[in-house]
């Protein structure tokens, strides 16, 4: 590692650990030339995520609008912060280690709406009448009938 200080290209490595959140290795390092300390930090690399939309446009992988969306089903129901959270975290780690640099907006709504309906039917029933866009009564009903035909 180059040295800030003096440019030299050798350092060693002093003390080793995880940041807070785990996604960091922190190094403290010591130039071998001029013995000024340093820090560097070494991270896993990441390749960006397109979310591919039903026009076909790409955009970047957003966590934030799953957010908002689950949040919006499960608003005045018994779900916590927490489990909205783990939901949204398990999404992203499953399409992340899917290793593929795009998805399609189908794809993550089908995972959304298959956690909501472990988690909760109500909030489930809500994201699939938005998601699925049901044009009448009748689209709905079918969709209580198969919630129901599971149970």
């Amino acid at each position: 590692m180059k040295c800030p200080f003096c440019g030299h290209l050798d350092s060693k490595v002093i003390d080793s650990r995880p940041t807070e959140d785990g996604t960091c290795i922190r190094r403290r390092r010591e130039c071998i030339a001029c013995g000024k300390r340093f820090t560097t930090y070494e991270q896993l690399e990441s390749f960006p995520l397109l979310v591919v939309k039903k026009d076909g446009r790409r955009e970047s992988f957003d966590k934030t609008k799953i957010i908002d969306g689950v949040t919006k089903a499960c608003q005045k129901r018994p779900v916590s912060a927490i489990q909205i959270e783990n939901l949204v975290n398990d999404i992203e780690q499953t399409v992340r280690s899917s290793m593929e640099r795009e998805v399609s907006t189908e794809k993550i709504g089908e995972m959304i709406m298959e956690r909501l309906r472990v988690l909760d039917e109500v909030a489930y029933v809500r994201f699939a009448s938005v998601y699925r866009q049901f044009k009448d009564i009748n689209t709905f009903y079918d969709e209580l009938n198969k919630l129901i035909g599971k149970a």
